[in-house]
C-alpha cells in the first residue's frame, strides 16, 4: 500500500482547514487476512471511571464485526504497533504472534480524511478538549472552547481517553485517537478527521500503549 508523504498529507489537512484532530503518511506490508479469534461483545457495560457514570452501549445495536475482539492478523510491523484501516473501519493493535486486538471505528468524513505514519507521543485520562480555531470558524457555537477547553465529561467529544499523534519531527499532528459519546458513528464516517472509538475500547487501548517513538501508528485510507 502507498502511501502519500506525510508533508503532503499535512498540507492538505491544512489546507481543508484542519478538523480538531489530524495524521501523516508511511508504508505498511499489512496483509489484509484476519480471523475472529474471541469477541467481547460483554465488554461494553456501565462503569465508573475516575469518578464519572460510563453508560453501557448497546452493542446489539452494531454490526457485531465492530465489537472489540482478538483476531488471526498478518501483519510484518511488530507488537505495539497500531494499524488504522479506515476503509473498514477497523483498528487493529497488533499482538505478538500473528494476531491483533481488533476494534471498530469512526472515521474522517469525506474532505477530511488522511493517512500516513505517525507515533503517539503521550496520552490523558478524560482530556480537555480545545478545538482548532479552523473548526471554530465552521461552528462557531464552539469558539469559546478554542482557548479555555472543554472540560472532561460524558458529552466531551474526545471522551474517557485520548492519545496524541505526533509527526517524525516530534511535532503535533492534531490527530487523535480517542474516545466518543456517540457510539452510533462507530463504522461511519462521520468525525472530523479524528479516529474515534467507543469509549470502553478507546480504555482498552489506553491500557495497552505505552507512548513514545516506538508507539508507532500507521493509518491507510
Amino acid at each position: 500500500m502507498r502511501f502519500r508523504t506525510f508533508t503532503t498529507a499535512i498540507g492538505l489537512a491544512l489546507s481543508l482547514g484542519l478538523a480538531g484532530c489530524t495524521t501523516t503518511s508511511g508504508d505498511t506490508k499489512e496483509v489484509a487476512d484476519t480471523t475472529k479469534v474471541e469477541i467481547f461483545s460483554d465488554s461494553y457495560g456501565g462503569v465508573t471511571d475516575a469518578g464519572f457514570a460510563l453508560p453501557s452501549i448497546p452493542v446489539e445495536k452494531l454490526d457485531k464485526k465492530y465489537h472489540r475482539q482478538i483476531v488471526e492478523y498478518k501483519t510484518a510491523e511488530k507488537a505495539g504497533t497500531i494499524i488504522v484501516n479506515t476503509r473498514e473501519r477497523f483498528l487493529y493493535y497488533v499482538l505478538p504472534r500473528g494476531k491483533a486486538v481488533r476494534y471498530g471505528i469512526g472515521v474522517g468524513k469525506q474532505g477530511f480524511a488522511w493517512e500516513g505514519e505517525a507515533y503517539i507521543a503521550w496520552k490523558q485520562a478524560w482530556p480537555t478538549w480545545h478545538p482548532p480555531k479552523e473548526m471554530a470558524e465552521r461552528k462557531p457555537e464552539i469558539a469559546k472552547y478554542v482557548e479555555k477547553g472543554m472540560e472532561p465529561g460524558l458529552t466531551n467529544p474526545l471522551g474517557a481517553r485520548a492519545l496524541y499523534l505526533f509527526n517524525a519531527e516530534g511535532q503535533d499532528t492534531l490527530f487523535r485517537l480517542h474516545g466518543t459519546p456517540e457510539w452510533k458513528s462507530i463504522g461511519t464516517a462521520a468525525s472530523s478527521g479524528c479516529i474515534r472509538l467507543m469509549n470502553q475500547d478507546v480504555i482498552d487501548l489506553y491500557n495497552r500503549v505505552k507512548p513514545g517513538r516506538m508507539a508507532k501508528v500507521i493509518v491507510q485510507q
